[in-house]
């Protein structure tokens, strides 16, 4: 293939205000899981303008399809269309505009630099000895918009070969990217934990079974599941999230409800975790006399990095910023992403793009109300997104 790297970052550059804009409007205008309609439609013309067929999966879901010039392997690479449910505080003049709805977690961000990369490669078509599949998948923050992708079809009618994705990360400067082999994001394991006991006056405990003291004492005792139950080198997490009892000061609650999530590397240590969980909960439930439904969902199975997929990025980085801006993780993180059920379909990697300018005073977490990415980013993703498709082929 003829296309140089210098040309393809030069070609994205020439992009860059467009995809800037295109940015601004979606964060504007963020959408929560399973209803991103007007993301989608947004998405969808923007590839069809492009010359790109669409096709819509999963509701909200859209896959594109670029044929190349040349029959050969189908590459896929994969953005988020929804937002998060937290109110925005960061102040920017385009800030979102939808009431307690924001774009935490950069997914605008992978948005408008995939659709710079659909434009980027369209305008090779014809030299590209492949296809692409640019995957916009809905609900990533939610139930996992992946699964019903993948059960809708989307890795088929090509069939898929590798697939990709990049995050953006608030903490890496512009201009780096993290990459590492193997396991390197958490399984999870969403649970419900319902207590039931018997009500009675504040003045008179003993004629009652409290289910708040109940709850409390099973957030401390699943904690030395992780502190005394595991090994410290085997990485797990459990989080209590909410917990929810009573109807007033001076009455013990017949009812309380907790929900959280149980993180780990998958694998045997998931099952593990699971059994004891369920243990703990039940005995300290017993002991205080009260009685626990408790239910743990199969979510998400975590993400391995496939080594000569991981390989690939790395080169195609380097010849993106350079080998000195090629930084290799070297700690799985307990975070989740559904992106592991491409993985599992197909040969991946999915890498940490940074986002973060290095003139800004605080560099603010996912998930904050007050997260933002540097625009700076934009042409970089686009470039590295076409960059490792073209290194695809070409390997």
């Amino acid at each position: 293939m003829g296309i140089s790297c210098d040309s393809l970052k030069q070609e994205a550059e020439a992009l860059a205000e467009r995809m800037r804009d295109l940015y601004r409007i979606i964060h504007q205008n963020p959408e929560l899981g399973r209803h991103e309609l007007e993301t989608s439609v947004l998405v969808e013309r923007r590839l069809q303008a492009l010359g790109i067929q669409t096709a819509r999966v999963a509701d909200t879901g859209i896959v594109g399809l670029l044929t190349g010039g040349r029959p050969g392997k189908t590459v896929a690479i994969r953005s988020e269309l929804d937002a998060l449910p937290i109110q925005e505080e960061t102040g920017l003049p385009w800030a979102s505009q939808t009431e307690g709805v924001m774009h935490a977690c950069g997914h605008d961000f992978h948005i408008a630099a995939l659709l710079g990369a659909a434009q980027l490669l369209a305008g090779h078509r014809e030299e590209l000895p492949g296809a692409v599949k640019f995957f916009f998948q809905p609900d990533e923050e939610g139930d996992g918009g992946a699964e019903a992708m993948i059960a809708a079809g989307c890795m088929e009618h090509p069939q898929v070969d590798a697939v990709f994705a990049l995050h953006c990360d608030s903490q890496l400067p512009v201009g780096t990217v993290s990459v590492m082999e193997g396991r390197i994001c958490a399984a999870s394991n969403p649970f419900r934990i319902t207590l039931h006991g018997r009500g009675a006056h504040g003045a008179r405990p003993q004629e009652g079974n409290d289910v708040i003291v109940a709850g409390a004492q099973i957030i401390n005792a699943i904690q030395t599941i992780v502190s005394r139950q595991t090994s410290p080198t085997e990485p797990v997490v459990i989080s209590v999230g909410t917990f929810h009892s009573g109807v007033a000061g001076n009455v013990l609650a017949t009812e309380a409800k907790l929900s959280g999530i149980i993180r780990t590397l998958g694998g045997r240590m998931r099952e593990e975790i699971k059994e004891r969980f369920r243990a703990v909960v039940t005995s300290v439930a017993m002991a205080m006399g009260v009685e626990a439904e408790i239910e743990i969902e199969e979510s998400y199975p975590g993400i391995i990095n496939q080594g000569a997929m991981t390989r690939l990025v790395r080169r195609s980085a380097a010849k993106v910023l350079g080998e000195d801006h090629v930084l290799l993780g070297r700690r799985p993180s307990m975070g989740t992403d559904d992106f592991g059920y491409f993985s599992h379909c197909a040969p991946g990697c999915y890498y940490q793009l940074g986002t973060a300018d290095p003139d800004w005073p605080t560099r603010w977490p996912d998930h904050s109300p007050l997260f933002r990415v540097s625009e700076r980013a934009l042409p970089i993703a686009a470039a590295l997104h076409a960059q490792i498709a073209l290194d695809f082929w070409g390997g």
